[in-house]
């Protein structure tokens, strides 16, 4: 494996992550497989694991897989989704993350958290006050580096002004969606990451599984992904950008799922893409294309399916903010629309 710096941090990662969310209850509730899969990718030479405390039991299945192995990873955890039905145990205010952090560690057995990041944007919290208790947690040790996760680009900036005048910690990385299909942070996001020297860990690049060419346009989608009820496997653009894609992948002798990961990890602003398998199967097959490199002339022919900073639909589990979320947010109310 060829090692990345994760932004200014010093810290040396590999350029394919594992990611764990599948490990456990929300994927594959083998445990001991989740433990095998995960010891398999750090004997390959992967030293980059990402987790997040509201994965169901995932956090688990990393503390116990590492144990006696805790020093080879770049442990990487997240904090702000519900974890129960206490409205408190959610979100990035100072209440929730000294007892999220203190919660995260019993799970995944470990004295500190390589990378501690803000899972989603907090609307109803102040930057300053998130800042504030993430700036403690690196001081007590209990936390190596602080990130952000699906910020806009106009939220990195604030968050690096604010921990620039208060004295705080800033977010060293981002993680947000980034896949063939789905290249809008090539506008803005990524090049204020770089801007300010952050490290960027990009999750689905294999677009929620459909870059995997097992959902073609035409076909039902299997059990397993029609029970999701998500929208974007059955949106007829990205399937139909899908069949150029897998033309794309025959012509070029490289595996679709290949041909994805390799094109997420050539943006020179990416340090890691985030790999998340569910099985050994699928783990064995992003081992097998982690060599490759894409030429010029076949991100040349990406570029012609999915033009540079465009997306094609758009993943449902993807974060847009409440103003794309709530109506209310981007409506004048009807009395006052009506006297207009």
């Amino acid at each position: 494996m060829q090692y990345r710096t994760l932004g200014r941090t010093g810290i040396k990662v590999t350029p394919y992550a594992l990611g764990a969310m599948m490990l456990g209850r929300f994927g594959n509730p083998d445990r001991s497989e989740g433990i095998r899969i995960i010891h398999r990718a750090l004997d390959a030479g992967i030293n980059f694991i990402d987790t997040a405390d509201r994965y169901g039991d995932s956090e688990e299945v990393v503390g116990e897989a590492l144990a006696g192995r805790r020093d080879q990873v770049v442990l990487a955890t997240k904090f702000h989704g519900p974890v129960d039905d206490d409205v408190n145990h959610r979100g990035a205010s100072r209440r929730w993350i000294v007892e999220a952090v203190e919660r995260s560690l019993r799970n995944l057995r470990t004295d500190h958290i390589d990378l501690y990041q803000l899972h989603r944007p907090d609307p109803d919290t102040d930057i300053d006050e998130t800042l504030s208790a993430l700036t403690d947690l690196v001081r007590q040790g209990k936390v190596r580096a602080i990130g952000s996760s699906s910020m806009r680009g106009s939220e990195i900036v604030e968050a690096q002004w604010v921990s620039e005048r208060r004295g705080f910690e800033r977010f060293r990385t981002e993680q947000p969606n980034y896949s063939i299909l789905d290249r809008e942070i090539e506008r803005e996001v990524l090049p204020v990451a770089q801007r300010y020297g952050m490290g960027t860990l990009v999750y689905s690049p294999l677009a929620g599984g459909s870059l995997t060419g097992r959902y073609r346009a035409g076909q039902a989608n299997d059990e397993f992904r029609a029970s999701t009820g998500m929208r974007h496997f059955r949106d007829e653009r990205r399937l139909a950008a899908i069949e150029q894609l897998i033309t794309l992948a025959d012509e070029t002798g490289i595996r679709l799922t290949h041909l994805a990961m390799a094109f997420t990890i050539a943006h020179p602003a990416v340090t890691s893409a985030i790999a998340g398998p569910r099985t050994m199967e699928q783990l064995e097959d992003t081992l097998a294309g982690v060599d490759v490199v894409l030429s010029d002339e076949v991100l040349d022919r990406i570029d012609a399916i999915v033009p540079p900073g465009e997306s094609i639909g758009a993943m449902d589990m993807v974060y847009r903010g409440p103003e794309v979320g709530s109506p209310a947010m981007r409506r004048r109310p009807e009395a006052e629309r009506a006297a207009a």
